[in-house]
């Protein structure tokens, strides 16, 4: 900036020089004075300093090597903001199977011919009752023998057991060879939490730890209850409680 104000005060100087002159060659001369020669620029020296002088919008239209802009087709780039900030597709819940509502313990009234203490087991409705001594009685629900392996009878609990280690009888295991000789009681033992054994039989009222089953013919003959439920009744009874299936 400070270098074209330079020029332009030179130019001026220059400008005003010229018309001096001008003025004093339009004068007659003194006597015996001779009158300087006019003073002339040279056009190829102003011509490019006045130019400067000029609108941008007329220097860029009198530019012989301006050249021309060509606009460029925009390219339309990847939201990736948006895709980042989409949630991800859900994935289908996975559904776990329930217990039917009406299986599940409850209290009801009781006017059969069983006597307080007793535990009825009804295999066609899927019912186990422990008759109480106020005309009512604690009902649970069951899982019983699938077909081919019902059975009725009436005994009495010989034996309770804690986290009961299983040990299939030959028969089982020869219709199912992949089942191991014996098995530690636990969480993954098809016996459950407890076990009330009936009689000499080898038929019990056991936990499960396929709660989904309850209501069902699914057991080799042995009567399932959820694990808490069978804990509850666990309780409740006695070695020598005696126990009718019907």
């Amino acid at each position: 900036m400070f270098f074209l104000k330079r020029r332009f005060a030179k130019v001026l100087t220059i400008t005003g020089a010229a018309m001096i002159g001008a003025a004093f060659s339009a004068e007659p001369a003194s006597a015996g004075q001779v009158a300087p020669p006019p003073l002339v620029l040279s056009p190829n020296l102003t011509e490019p300093w006045m130019l400067q002088l000029q609108p941008r919008n007329t220097r860029r239209a009198t530019a012989p090597t301006q050249r021309r802009q060509v606009q460029q087709p925009r390219v339309q780039r990847a939201n990736w903001w948006s895709r980042r900030t989409q949630p991800a597709p859900q994935q289908p819940k996975r559904q776990t199977r329930q217990i039917a509502p009406q299986f599940l313990p409850t209290v009801v009234d009781y006017d059969g011919p069983y006597k307080a203490g007793t535990i009825v087991i009804d295999t066609n409705a899927r019912f186990l009752y422990l008759v109480q001594s106020d005309g009512t009685a604690r009902r649970y629900g069951v899982g019983v023998g699938k077909p081919g392996f019902e059975w009725a009878g009436t005994h009495r609990v010989t034996r309770k057991a804690e986290w009961p280690d299983w040990r299939p009888p030959a028969a089982m295991r020869k219709r199912r060879p992949e089942l191991p000789a014996f098995m530690a009681g636990g969480p993954e033992n098809p016996l459950g939490a407890r076990a009330l054994y009936l009689g000499s039989t080898l038929y019990r009222i056991h936990g499960s730890n396929q709660p989904w089953t309850i209501g069902h013919a699914v057991s080799s003959g042995c009567i399932r209850m959820r694990n808490e439920d069978v804990m509850d009744l666990y309780e409740r009874v006695r070695v020598g409680t005696k126990v009718h299936v019907i």
